[in-house]
């Protein structure tokens, strides 16, 4: 790691927003916490001379803050861009280093087909939020351009970890509760990341020389079907899985019909990362594999 910094993170009540200012003291950086919920930002991301003030004296800024795990439309994620957009303007203007992005890896797609996402792909954004994380990522570099400002983008895959939201939690419970889950005979391959890893990662974005004007996909190593997120999850929770066989095909087809089809594509199909870039570039290695997280995740669960 490199020599101590300081930080401004924005989003630092969220869930990788807490976990990052956790993993940031721990590494001796000086930290400036940010966020609306807790007061911080009491007029919001919006607030230019707000955010100006907090970024003055800063090496790098995390901006994790953004509007998730929700349905809606583009204008409902509009939000996003212009959090980015003042962001972005508030530390040009206060002359910080770097701006660290944490984007999604929903801007390179959905799903892949035969080989991994890797930096070098087309943005192609599905949902309405991962479409405003594109214009994030094109709002930061064209505010930045031209300034001794940089900027990193990161855009990391499911974030599974301790009381982690979304998708991830509402599988645990499932567990959690002994619902049969029909994906047993589902041959997917998913790279997820771990809440520490992607961590540890991001603060590499912060502070290393080479990460000035990149873009990085931030994964594990490993690829996991759902049937083995299950098996994981279901060891954490110390119970069974409860796993039966049922054609990928039917289960798109009653999600569909159920007006829920990205929830079976998040079950059956593969959605594979290609993190080389990360370790070739900022020499990081995940420190935990996806298994073991996925146990210690469900295990910190079941105690809480």
């Amino acid at each position: 790691m490199f020599p101590p910094c300081r930080l401004v993170i924005t989003g630092a009540s969220g869930f990788v927003g807490r976990s990052l200012v956790a993993r940031a003291n721990a590494a001796g950086h000086s930290l400036v916490a940010l966020s609306r919920s807790e007061g911080s930002l009491p007029r919001g991301y919006e607030d230019e001379a707000a955010l100006e003030r907090a970024c003055a004296g800063a090496d790098a800024v995390l901006h994790l803050a953004a509007r998730a795990h929700r349905g809606g439309t583009d204008a409902d994620f509009e939000c996003n861009v212009r959090a980015t957009r003042a962001v972005a303007a508030a530390a040009r203007a206060a002359g910080v280093r770097r701006v660290v992005l944490l984007s999604s890896i929903g801007v390179n797609g959905n799903v892949t087909r035969g080989r991994p996402f890797d930096e070098t792909d087309a943005p192609a954004p599905v949902e309405p939020y991962a479409r405003s994380k594109l214009r994030c990522e094109q709002e930061l570099q064209s505010l930045l351009a031209g300034s001794a400002t940089e900027w990193v983008l990161a855009r990391p895959p499911l974030v599974y970890g301790p009381h982690a939201p979304g998708n991830f939690d509402r599988l645990v419970r499932a567990v959690a509760r002994g619902l049969p889950l029909p994906v047993a005979t589902v041959r997917n391959r998913r790279t997820l990341v771990g809440l520490d890893n992607l961590c540890d990662a991001l603060l590499l974005c912060a502070t290393h020389p080479g990460a000035a004007r990149q873009l990085f996909l931030l994964a594990d190593h490993e690829d996991v079907s759902t049937p083995d997120i299950v098996r994981c999850i279901a060891r954490g929770l110390a119970r069974p899985p409860r796993l039966w066989g049922a054609p990928p095909g039917l289960l798109k087809l009653a999600a569909r019909a159920a007006g829920r089809p990205r929830v079976a594509e998040s079950l059956c199909d593969s959605l594979q990362v290609d993190a080389a870039k990360a370790r070739r570039v900022l020499g990081w290695v995940p420190a935990e594999r996806t298994p073991d997280g996925l146990v210690r995740a469900a295990a910190a669960w079941r105690l809480a």
